[in-house]
């Protein structure tokens, strides 16, 4: 029987489109597919209890959203009881749960933008808290953690006061767009009378595209981002406060800093000169002059900057030297695009976020640092502040920030 020609370019298509969907199992992996994997992700459980919080040093996830929150609570009993209950849902939502309709006549019991089933999609919530909870609305005066203050402006800077600051940040992590939208609904719907949304900010992680499991992910510059983050012990001296810190022992000090990035002014300039401004071979990420990316560039060899030029942004973030090993902080960051600006230009950018345990002696000396590096001319922090995150929740009923109360 003979094809029409119709017939023939719909199965033609058909064909391409089959062959095409094996190809993506193909590159899977291990014969697993696409689906298979996001499913497995979407049963990835990451407590929301324990001794630190998590999302700090929990390795991120693909989407997260920044919501910074004011307490517009009448009093300091209501403050706690919203915050009480921030911690109770974030509980269950980073475990997952089912839930039912009893009476349909009443509001469902969640949005079902996730169907009647919430995984746990490996979410993380994280809640911090700004200099600005601690003035004299709640009692909270002497509760404020030393070192916490309201996030200065440094040269260079144009922050939009109605994109910085607040008094409470909740950070949200997970492998889908949705999930993170799902669990910001459902964290505010019965805060709505305690807690106001100040400003928002969604971000996303740039594909792992190795060439290895270690490799680090690219940020909107085409250059990997966190390739020198501290790890283990080390790390840990360097993010949790001590027990003489009273009750904000265990906790870590979150800065924020929402930098513009010029990518299309930056996009007119020869690769040569981005290098030698981040001071990395933008393609693998080595150190200029070493051949893979957690190479130590080894400054020492190199006194004059005649290999990895003195005024390069990894050479003086991280100068790597005895005295200032004690300043390193630990980097978390991601990208964000956020459409086009009145003159038609890319709002895009870095959601930029440190922890340390110190903002003065960390956070602080090292962007003094970083002041008048050539790549100040192709970025502008815009938002962003400084928020305490305390230590993990015990389990129910415990919250996070449960030591305001004594």
């Amino acid at each position: 029987m003979s094809l029409s020609r119709r017939s023939f370019l719909r199965r033609s298509a058909l064909a391409g489109a089959a062959a095409g969907l094996g190809a993506a199992d193909l590159a899977s992996g291990d014969g697993a597919t696409t689906a298979d994997a996001q499913r497995a992700g979407l049963r990835e459980h990451v407590p929301f209890d324990g001794a630190h919080q998590a999302g700090i040093v929990t390795p991120a996830a693909e989407h997260a959203t920044l919501a910074s929150l004011d307490a517009i609570a009448p009093d300091r009993a209501t403050l706690l009881g919203a915050l009480t209950q921030l911690s109770g849902q974030a509980r269950a939502l980073t475990a997952g749960y089912a839930f039912g309709q009893h009476d349909r006549d009443e509001p469902p019991p969640d949005s079902g933008m996730l169907g009647t089933r919430v995984t746990p999609d490996a979410l993380t919530v994280t809640i911090a808290f700004g200099a600005s909870l601690f003035d004299d609305r709640f009692g909270l005066h002497d509760k404020r953690p030393a070192g916490l203050v309201e996030m200065p402006r440094f040269p260079g800077d144009e922050i939009d006061p109605d994109r910085a600051h607040g008094d409470i940040l909740v950070t949200l992590n997970a492998n889908q767009r949705d999930t993170v939208l799902h669990a910001m609904r459902e964290l505010l719907r019965p805060l709505r009378g305690a807690l106001a949304v100040r400003w928002t900010l969604d971000g996303f992680l740039s594909a792992d595209r190795g060439p290895s499991a270690r490799s680090s992910r690219r940020n909107l510059f085409g250059f990997r981002d966190g390739t020198s983050n501290p790890t283990g012990a080390q790390r840990d001296a360097l993010l949790w406060l001590p027990r003489s810190a009273g009750w904000a022992a265990g906790g870590t000090f979150q800065v924020v800093r929402v930098i513009r990035q010029h990518v299309e002014f930056w996009d007119r300039v020869g690769l040569l000169e981005q290098e030698n401004m981040i001071g990395r071979d933008r393609d693998s990420g080595a150190p200029l002059g070493g051949s893979s990316e957690f190479e130590n560039p080894h400054y020492e060899q190199d006194p004059k900057g005649e290999r990895i030029p003195l005024d390069a942004h990894i050479r003086l973030a991280n100068p790597r030297t005895p005295q200032t090993e004690s300043q390193r902080i630990v980097r978390r960051g991601f990208n964000y695009h956020r459409g086009v600006d009145a003159a038609g230009q890319l709002d895009d950018g870095l959601i930029f976020t440190a922890f340390n345990r110190s903002i003065q002696d960390q956070f602080e000396v090292v962007q003094k640092r970083l002041a008048g590096e050539p790549m100040t001319d192709y970025i502008t922090p815009v938002g962003g502040g400084y928020f305490f995150a305390p230590r993990g929740a015990r389990g129910a009923p415990d919250w996070v920030g449960s030591g305001l109360q004594s």
